[in-house]
């Protein structure tokens, strides 16, 4: 039976395992996928300790992991149009991507580019989405200057990229460890943590003009003061505090139409996924830590074919 990273209840890593688990098969509007490469988020540690949408209905477990997804298809749904096995896809499955077979809606499926590899691939369909739709949201024009905390991360890196190429000055806050990565992206490094709203305004004499938050918490609340107009902050981490503060969630897409337009920054080479590590599926538990315990730089991928 094809194999599968899951976790078997809400907790920490003790709950996590592979799992043997029945080949799945496609629904109407469904893709039936091999995968060959996943994303890796923190939203996955997120959901397996049960911090994501917390009230919602039950988990059936066993919950494979991965929100990322890039394949080929093996099988199609009913009422399937534009897809056909053997077609090389990414997108966001509804089954998890730590997994030999996942199931992909049409909906947020895209044909991938001969030119973009599988591993690249399976970075867009989160990050690279999330960042291209926040920025969008934002709607800045060139020259303004837009701060992003936890720019180290998959969601930052490519929200810098972004931002740089429509013409953006951009201030990032990450780690002392992470600053010479981020200057790489032609971003100015703040160091994070205590004290970083003054460091960010010595940085910024003349202000900043919007924020683009992927950490959250304390964080987010240090960094909206800095704002005069809280319809410029939005985050990707933490909906509960920004609505407080007065400011919007990113609204997603969750479109082909996004997929194809962040698979054409990457060929067109506007967009560097910053792959930093692989790992094969049987090592899927140090892909996780990397992330949770926050040292990945850029986007950490599961290599399953």
């Amino acid at each position: 039976m094809p194999k599968a990273y899951v976790f078997t209840a809400h907790g920490g890593p003790e709950v996590e395992s592979f799992a043997d688990l029945p080949r799945p098969a496609p629904g109407p509007g469904q893709l039936l996928v091999a995968v060959h490469a996943a994303g890796v988020n923190p939203a996955d540690w997120k959901r397996r300790d049960g911090m994501m949408a917390p009230g919602g209905p039950p988990e059936q477990f066993p919950v494979v992991f991965g929100r990322e997804a890039a394949g080929v298809v093996e099988e199609t749904g009913a009422g399937v149009a534009g897809f056909a096995p053997g077609d090389a896809v990414f997108g966001n499955p509804d089954t998890g991507s730590f997994a030999q077979y996942t199931l992909l809606p049409v909906a947020t499926a895209a044909h991938k580019p001969a030119a973009l590899s599988f591993t690249d691939a399976a970075t867009l369909p989160v990050a690279a989405a999330t960042a291209y739709d926040g920025i969008r949201q934002l709607g800045l024009p060139p020259g303004a200057t837009l701060l992003i905390t936890g720019v180290g991360g998959g969601v930052g890196v490519a929200a810098a990229q972004i931002a740089r190429h429509q013409g953006l000055a951009v201030i990032g806050t990450a780690s002392a460890g992470k600053k010479a990565f981020v200057e790489s992206l032609g971003v100015t490094h703040v160091e994070s943590g205590p004290g970083e709203d003054d460091r960010i305004r010595a940085a910024a004499p003349n202000g900043i003009d919007a924020v683009y938050d992927m950490v959250g918490g304390s964080a987010l609340a240090d960094v909206a003061v800095l704002l005069d107009d809280r319809s410029r902050l939005i985050t990707a981490a933490d909906r509960g505090t920004v609505a407080r503060l007065g400011g919007e969630p990113v609204a997603r897409a969750r479109s082909q139409a996004v997929l194809d337009a962040v698979a054409r920054l990457v060929i067109d080479g506007i967009l560097n996924p910053f792959v930093t590590a692989t790992f094969p599926l049987d090592r899927a538990a140090d892909a996780l830590r990397l992330v949770e315990e926050g040292h990945a730089r850029g986007k950490i991928v599961i290599e399953v074919a």
